[in-house]
């Protein structure tokens, strides 16, 4: 009998090697990061932001923001800087089209339309606009050349009026080329999202401050699925909302963890960026990419960023996601100042 108590201890123990690992990391991960990107002219990697797809499936468009030289500079790293923050890379890394340069404080947003015009945002705090100076809570649509098609917002001024952001996070284009912007990156900002049609005239707003359906703290990403819901990434609340395009509620995931950036792939597949879930802001949760079925939720990979630490306070890893049509995902990070690449390496 006692043999048999050792017997199945030992058993026990045994599978308990295998399912730890498996706790540890509760979905697979087929990703890896391989070396990819270069800046031209001996330029170094500032910040990287969001990050969009060209229409073509093949080049990638950045936020990249400028001042590389102070590891402690975070949200005004274009202030004093003529560096180009708006690049487009080919598929071995290299920048082929970049502008921008003088343009933004901070940086933060992008969305390519259909048709290949880039949308950027600025999302600097007013406490970090000097004054006089005429950039900030506004939004810039570029032709793909880099030539200024319109702004949206009142540059260098905060508001909630009907043409008037504070720290405007993120924009995407609908189908029909209607305008959504994430406004704000801040908790005590506008925390709303503001509907535009395609020509800039003011359609709507939906949203406040708060924790219910509908209320966000601190709208980070926007992003549209092939059904045409809107996601927002309600990142203070740690969850997803989920709206239609007249901002009615749909419904809300937590499953992705604190959501800092979301893509939707052509096979409808979505991929949810968490740069930030420690053991203040959302404890229990790790950092990483998590990537699911984009029309009921599920969850099924999960790409740990490996160096995250839970009791550092500033977000970590990879903050934006975008996947391009060979099916390579990139991630955007502003802290570690990285724009990483990964591979499919098995199905």
């Amino acid at each position: 009998m006692k043999n048999l108590s050792i017997f199945r201890a030992g058993i026990f123990l045994l599978l308990l090697g295998f399912v730890t690992p498996l706790l540890a990391q509760p979905y697979p991960n087929p990703w890896r990061n391989v070396e990819w990107g270069d800046l031209p002219d001996g330029r170094t990697w500032g910040a990287v932001g969001d990050l969009d797809v060209d229409p073509d499936g093949e080049h990638l468009w950045a936020v990249v923001r400028c001042d590389a030289t102070e590891r402690d500079r975070f949200g005004d790293e274009c202030l004093d800087s003529d560096l180009d923050s708006v690049l487009k890379f080919d598929a071995e890394g290299n920048v082929v089209e970049s502008f921008g340069g003088g343009m933004f404080i901070w940086p933060h947003g992008i969305d390519v339309d259909e048709d290949g015009n880039i949308y950027v945002t600025d999302a600097v705090s007013q406490a970090r606009i000097p004054d006089g100076d005429m950039r900030g809570h506004q939004v810039v649509k570029f032709s793909p050349t880099g030539e200024v098609l319109m702004v949206l917002g009142t540059p260098g001024v905060q508001g909630s009026g009907e043409n008037q952001f504070t720290s405007p996070a993120d924009v995407v284009i609908g189908d029909n080329g209607d305008i959504f912007i994430a406004d704000g990156h801040n908790t005590p900002g506008n925390n709303r999202v503001v509907k535009y049609d395609r020509d800039g005239n003011f359609i709507k707003t939906w949203g406040k401050t708060g924790y219910a359906p509908g209320e966000f703290r601190v709208l980070h990403t926007i992003a549209i699925d092939q059904r045409g819901r809107i996601f927002v990434g309600d990142r203070s609340n740690n969850r997803l909302q989920i709206f239609d395009q007249d901002g009615n509620f749909i419904s809300q995931w937590t499953q992705f963890g604190r959501p800092s950036g979301i893509f939707f792939d052509e096979h409808d597949r979505i991929y949810v960026a968490d740069s930030e879930s420690d053991i203040e802001q959302n404890p229990g949760w790790e950092m990483g990419i998590r990537i699911g079925d984009a029309e009921l939720g599920w969850v099924d990979e999960f790409v740990l960023y490996a160096p995250g630490d839970p009791h550092v306070i500033i977000g970590n890893g990879a903050e934006f996601v975008a996947v391009d049509a060979a099916g390579n995902m990139y991630g955007g990070e502003p802290i570690p100042r990285n724009l990483q690449k990964y591979i499919r390496v098995r199905p």
